[in-house]
């Protein structure tokens, strides 16, 4: 049985409400990405000015070393590219990624939506998707069409995760 999830995708995809929802399903323990950032990434994005691969490689390596440290997690984290996505599976075993697809349309009518997160602006949710490199060949990685509800989302992902 898989043991840690990464929940996958751009900035407001639904990573963090379905990563909570995966953990308290499974009885593991939820980690937000966006916790971990440092300050200065922090202050970037408020400022709508986009995170670099070198502002990343810190925070992929926290997050790594608390999929190592737990028997057992649910970490949602954004996982770009494939370089970042080998980073976090860094001597991790039992790891599934779920990949929360959208489309641009979609995902930028629920950031309108969102309330008091720093990410900022539309210019730095086109960032993302211009950073984003679909999973391609990568066995541990399932992909979920979010154009759903969160429970359908959800309930496609507990299906796909038993299948491992």
């Amino acid at each position: 049985m898989i043991k840690k999830i990464i929940v996958m995708g751009v900035s407001g995809c639904g990573k963090s409400s379905m990563g909570q929802k995966l953990a308290d399903h499974y009885g593991f323990p939820f980690f937000d990405g966006d916790d971990y950032h440092c300050e200065n990434n922090v202050k970037k994005m408020r400022q709508s000015i986009p995170l670099t691969d070198e502002d990343r490689y810190g925070w992929l390596n926290t997050l790594n070393h608390i999929l190592r440290d737990n028997d057992s997690a649910v970490v949602a984290c954004s996982s770009l590219k494939p370089s970042y996505r080998d980073i976090l599976r860094n001597n991790i075993d039992d790891l599934a990624i779920v990949y929360l697809q959208g489309d641009f349309d979609t995902i930028w009518q629920r950031h309108q939506k969102r309330d008091g997160h720093y990410f900022n602006g539309k210019s730095m949710l086109e960032s993302q998707f211009e950073t984003l490199v679909e999973p391609e060949n990568e066995p541990d990685v399932i992909a979920i069409d979010i154009r759903h509800s969160l429970d359908d989302v959800f309930s496609k992902s507990v299906s796909e995760l038993a299948l491992r």
